[in-house]
């Protein structure tokens, strides 16, 4: 098992090459990436931030719930943080198990998990040049306690 916040691009083959084992007789990869289009508005890029140390100790614990229900289970999980364009792997699930049902299902709670608990913020960048805080478990990040902060991490050009 692996999971970790990135600052690079993800590689799916990457993923896949961590999990195969000759036990495994499924292998399933989620990739998220950047779309154009968010309630109803044009998306040109996304930027993320994360509360580094809670996020990597949220989706240690999410893949520790995982390899419970789903014992035999193989995970590699990241999650990129920066500035990312539209198309770009912003996470990346790859998981392994004996039977593909499981390995579906382990995928699926895993990153149904990662979206309601772990701390990471997404900023939209929309065609008319604005930018908004999105879609981000916790709360959204502020002045006194956002990227500026030295508990947060954000990778990118400051805005």
């Amino acid at each position: 098992m692996r999971v970790s916040i990135v600052e690079r691009t993800i590689g799916p083959e990457r993923l896949v090459a961590e999990v195969e084992t000759e036990r495994c007789g499924a292998v399933v990869l989620f990739l998220g990436t950047v779309r154009d289009v968010n309630g109803g508005r044009r998306v040109t890029g996304i930027d993320y931030t994360a509360y580094r140390a809670m996020a990597e100790r949220e989706l240690g614990e999410i893949a520790a719930e995982a390899i419970d229900r789903f014992p035999g289970l193989e995970i590699a999980l990241e999650h990129r943080l920066g500035t990312l364009a539209v198309g770009d792997v912003s996470v990346g699930i790859a998981t392994a198990h004996a039977h593909r049902a499981e390995a579906y299902e382990a995928n699926r709670y895993l990153i149904e998990q990662l979206k309601q608990r772990v701390p990471i913020w997404k900023r939209e960048h929309y065609v008319d040049g604005t930018r908004e805080w999105v879609n981000s478990a916790g709360p959204e990040p502020d002045a006194s306690d956002g990227p500026e902060s030295r508990n947060w991490v954000s990778v990118g050009p400051a805005v």
